[in-house]
C-alpha cells in the first residue's frame, strides 16, 4: 500500500478564519516534511514514476507527491526542496488558467492565489516533475453534459502537450468529482492514472483511474505526517 500525499499551496498561511487556509502549508512546513521522509529512507516520486510501484512492477519505500491547481507559490517555494531531497512529483494544472488564478475559488470568498505562467510549468517539468492536467477550467465534472465534460478531459490533455511538447498522461478530478463515466473519459482520452480526493492508501488492486490520495493540511504535525507515510504504521492506526 503507498500513500500519494496530496499538496496544494506551499506558503504563508492566509489570515486566520479564512476559507481553505487548511490547505496551505508553510514552506518550513514542508521542507521538515520531504527531509524527513529521506532520512526514513522513502523517495518522492511522481504519479509517472510511481505507477509501476502502484502496479506491482517495482517494490520499494516510496511517496506520491501530488499538487493541485499549479500555484507559483508551489514552483517557489517546493521546487527548490524537492529538487535537493531528489525527488519528483505531480502538479496538475488548469490548462486555461496559466498566469492566471483560483478563479473557481471566488465565489467561496477565497483569495486570489497566482498560478504559474507557461514559463514556470515548462521549468517545472524541465526540472523532472511532471505535468498532469486538472481539466481546462476546474470544473464539477459530473455535474457537466457528456460532451462538455469529455471536453474539458481531452482538450485539457492536448493544449497541456502543445506548450511543453510533451505527452501528459496524469489526470486530478477538481473536486474529487467522478463517476464510472467520467473514469471511463479519462481513459478514452489517453491518459494512463487519475486521481481523486477520497482518503486511503493506493493498492495495487486499485483501479488506476480512481486512486486516492493523504491530504497534508497545515495542521498536519510531522508525527502525523510520518505516521500517515509509513504505511505499516497506518495500516496499524487504521485497524485499531
Amino acid at each position: 500500500m503507498i500513500p500519494i500525499l496530496m499538496y496544494h499551496q506551499i506558503g504563508r498561511p492566509a489570515v486566520k478564519g479564512s476559507p481553505y487556509r487548511s490547505l496551505i502549508v508553510h514552506p518550513t512546513d514542508f521542507r521538515r516534511q520531504m527531509t524527513w521522509l529521506r532520512r526514513f529512507g522513502y523517495r518522492g516520486l511522481s504519479m509517472r514514476d510511481l505507477l509501476p510501484y502502484v502496479r506491482g512492477e517495482r517494490h520499494g519505500k516510496v511517496v506520491g507527491i501530488t499538487f493541485d491547481d499549479g500555484y507559483r507559490n508551489v514552483y517557489q517555494h517546493a521546487l527548490p526542496i524537492l529538487r535537493e531531497q531528489d525527488f519528483t512529483a505531480t502538479n496538475y494544472f488548469v490548462a486555461r488558467q496559466l498566469d492566471g488564478g483560483n478563479v473557481w475559488d471566488y465565489e467561496k470568498g477565497i483569495a486570489h492565489a497566482d498560478l504559474m505562467s507557461i514559463d514556470e510549468m515548462r521549468n517545472w517539468a524541465l526540472a523532472g516533475m511532471e505535468v498532469g492536467s486538472h481539466t481546462l477550467d476546474h470544473p464539477f465534472l459530473p455535474k457537466l453534459s457528456p460532451e462538455v465534460a469529455d471536453y474539458q478531459i481531452r482538450q485539457s490533455k492536448q493544449e497541456l502537450e502543445a506548450v511543453l511538447d510533451s505527452e501528459v498522461t496524469a489526470f486530478c478530478y477538481p473536486y474529487g468529482g467522478e463517476s464510472p463515466d467520467v473514469r471511463a473519459m479519462v481513459r478514452s482520452a489517453g491518459y494512463t492514472n487519475a486521481t481523486t480526493t477520497q482518503g486511503g492508501l493506493a493498492k495495487e488492486s486499485d483501479d488506476l483511474f480512481g486512486l486516492p490520495r493523504v491530504t497534508v493540511a497545515r495542521s498536519t504535525n510531522i508525527f502525523r505526517f510520518l505516521q500517515k507515510c509509513m504505511t505499516r504504521l497506518e495500516e496499524k492506526r487504521r485497524k485499531e
